[in-house]
């Protein structure tokens, strides 16, 4: 009798083994919160799935996506490096869907009141002490939009050897928060997580390229059916789009 139950306790164990999937999302830095809270609704209702996301600057995550890393969801900052995935054929372009839109603005800690105006003749590099941090300018893409709007504004050449560079917009976030720069340029939803720092301004949507946020499954995600499922799950449902809302995101309609 005790064999018998031993045996069936078994075979329940491989057969929810079979039937419990993974799923591994590589997203964002700027995603982070919003897709926590997406994979925690989603685990809830499908108990067999495993949710598995890793945050980063999206030119890192698809830098590792390249080099062989097992991801079945791809949600990059910016269509460039969903397009270098999609020439290393490890995305179907049939498959990328742009879903989400953000703001590129400019935040310090809240205790300072640094003048703001996005305008050419504002003298942007005198109206602070210190540093200014955002993504790496070359790859990360807040970084990159941030070069963009500074180029555009005539402002970039005045604030050399004060720029510093992170390897992820919320890195950026973290150095204005504790005071170790003094301005930083990050995405709205970035700024509106913290407690620590201000908005003091935005860049207009025309001084860099659109904020496009676009998702697709990886090769492997297509063999995937419960990455398929998620997939379909964030940028279909109503519960994933009022999330993204939440945080800050403009859902693609």
């Amino acid at each position: 009798m005790k064999k018998s139950l031993f045996l069936s306790m078994c075979l329940t164990m491989i057969f929810s083994s079979a039937h419990a999937g993974t799923v591994k999302v590589y997203a964002a830095a700027s995603l982070s919160n919003a897709m926590t809270d997406i994979a925690s609704i989603y685990q809830a209702k499908h108990p067999q799935t495993r949710i598995v996301s890793v945050f980063g600057a999206s030119s890192a995550l698809a830098k590792q996506i390249e080099a062989g890393a097992s991801s079945d969801v791809f949600f990059s900052a910016d269509q460039d490096w969903m397009n270098y995935l999609v020439q290393k054929n490890m995305v179907d372009s049939n498959l990328v869907k742009p879903l989400l839109f953000n703001q590129l603005i400019v935040i310090s800690p809240k205790k300072l009141n640094i003048p703001f105006k996005a305008q050419p003749n504002f003298n942007f590099a005198q109206s602070f002490k210190g540093h200014l941090c955002t993504g790496q300018m070359e790859s990360v893409p807040a970084g990159k939009y941030a070069k963009q709007s500074l180029i555009k504004l005539n402002w970039l050449n005045s604030l050399k050897g004060r720029i510093v560079g992170t390897d992820d917009v919320r890195s950026a976030l973290a150095f204005v928060e504790r005071g170790e720069c003094e301005v930083g340029i990050v995405y709205k939803t970035d700024a509106l997580m913290s407690q620590k720092v201000k908005i003091i301004g935005a860049f207009p949507s025309n001084s860099h390229s659109p904020i496009v946020y676009p998702l697709a499954l990886t090769k492997q995600g297509e063999k995937n059916k419960e990455a398929v499922q998620f997939e379909q799950f964030v940028k279909s449902s109503h519960q994933a789009k009022t999330i993204f809302q939440k945080y800050g995101f403009k859902v693609k309609s």
